[in-house]
């Protein structure tokens, strides 16, 4: 199985040869391209024109973050897997209200299923979130986009009003993002980032095309389809991690630093990703498929029910945990 890369300093990447190197101040390492299915920079990374076509020319994504951990953009390969007739039925059901709305629907009841499968859980621990949970279950996902978005960031917010009571330390406060203004918050931010980032680099595997999205309205300068299949995987991939970390006291206050906000510093980010690489390769057992599958192949799979849905083959239901 490939792996992905994280590269958390300062350096450059260049090619000698048939191989990747990563050169910085502690030295030169090489990276075996043909074992890694793509790299997250999140220090300040020079690419040489040698490396990037290497990188190309063997399918591997490379993503790159700023200093708050916020993605900032990829080097993305051409197509690998080009089918005009997946992308024009793609356009054809975003451009469809009610067949765009459905897919909509869909997503957001994923969402709704997987953020009370995991409060269930830490009902299950003794912590009190019942509150929440009848307010997340009382919640209608109905009517046109607006409403269904509408829906979607209720949900979220009675979700992150439950952190306070799931959460032994640190304090959520309100959901702020540029930037950060607390440990919570920082967090959140950075691991949203990196499954938006490893959704990409999924979808990159299929068919569809990444900026034609259903959920959210496509826009310039980021791909929008990786948002809503991203959105899905959250409650079950970033927030458990988070309270993983937290809880255990794998993290601490010592891991982040107050710059314009709060942000994580290099250790934080280091002990995030590997929990994070952790929970995408821990495997669970498919009941359809009736074999065991990690979190990050059932991104893949969100991708072909998408897939399968819009060349009318079978209709898509999101993925919701059992």
């Amino acid at each position: 199985m490939k792996e992905s890369v994280y590269i958390e300093s300062n350096g450059v990447l260049y090619r000698q040869g048939n191989t990747l190197y990563f050169i910085n101040k502690e030295g030169k390492k090489p990276i075996p391209i043909e074992n890694i299915s793509d790299i997250y920079c999140h220090g300040k990374v020079s690419v040489k024109s040698g490396a990037s076509s290497l990188l190309m020319s063997s399918s591997v994504p490379v993503h790159f973050f700023n200093k708050f951990g916020f993605y900032e953009g990829s080097l993305y390969p051409r197509n690998l897997m080009n089918a005009g007739y997946v992308i024009v039925r793609q356009v054809q059901y975003f451009l469809d209200k009610d067949r765009r709305r459905k897919i909509a629907a869909a997503i957001v009841e994923g969402i709704k299923h997987n953020i009370l499968k995991v409060l269930e859980y830490y009902v299950s621990v003794g912590k009190d979130v019942h509150e929440h949970m009848n307010r997340i279950s009382s919640e209608v996902i109905d009517g046109d986009i607006p409403r269904i978005m509408s829906s979607e960031g209720r949900i979220w917010s009675e979700f992150y009003n439950s952190f306070n009571k799931i959460l032994d330390r640190f304090k959520m406060e309100t959901r702020e993002i540029r930037p950060p203004t607390n440990e919570v918050n920082a967090l959140l931010s950075f691991g949203n980032s990196l499954l938006y980032a490893t959704t990409l680099s999924e979808i990159y595997h299929t068919y569809l095309h990444p900026s034609i999205s259903f959920l959210h309205e496509p826009e310039e300068q980021r791909f929008s389809l990786a948002l809503d299949i991203a959105d899905i995987f959250k409650p079950v991939i970033v927030d458990r991690v988070i309270f993983t970390l937290v809880n255990n006291r794998i993290l601490n206050e010592d891991d982040f630093v107050r710059d314009v906000g709060v942000l994580l510093n290099d250790k934080g980010r280091r002990l995030f990703v590997r929990e994070y690489q952790s929970k995408l390769d821990s495997t669970i057992l498919h009941p359809i498929l009736k074999r065991k599958v990690s979190y990050r192949f059932l991104i893949r799979l969100e991708c072909y029910k998408l897939i399968k849905h819009v060349i009318e083959d079978q209709e898509y239901e999101s993925f919701k945990m059992w």
